[in-house]
């Protein structure tokens, strides 16, 4: 029996709709982005997706949530780290036509680990 993949831990900090649409997919999958919505943003710092749902998801959803995934770390390489500000706002852009293979490469379930109202 081999080892399983080494995986890497991402963030996404999110609004009551898109986790209701991860609840029906069992916890398993980020759904399709809207037409607006051309990139898929995962965080690499749990402190910045808490920032995010607290300041951004409550004052625009009305609650907030931090969510908590593995993703294959072989898989996420071809993905630069982009730093959307300071040195710990860091994050990976992915394209909307690439989110259903990033799906496949999601390592057991996406968790909620904060919720703010």
């Amino acid at each position: 029996m081999s080892a399983p993949p080494p995986t890497t831990t991402l963030w996404r900090p999110t609004g009551p709709v898109e986790l209701d649409l991860v609840r029906a997919a069992e916890w398993r999958a980020w759904p399709p982005r809207l037409p607006e919505q051309p990139i898929f943003y995962p965080v690499l710092n749990e402190e910045y997706a808490i920032r995010i749902a607290r300041d951004w998801n409550v004052r625009h959803d009305g609650a907030g949530f931090v969510t908590r995934f593995e993703v294959e770390s072989a898989f996420l390489a071809r993905y630069p780290v982009r730093r959307a500000g300071g040195r710990t706002i860091l994050e990976l852009w992915v394209p909307a036509e690439e989110l259903p293979e990033f799906n496949a490469h999601i390592v057991g379930a996406i968790e909620v680990t904060h919720t703010f109202r």
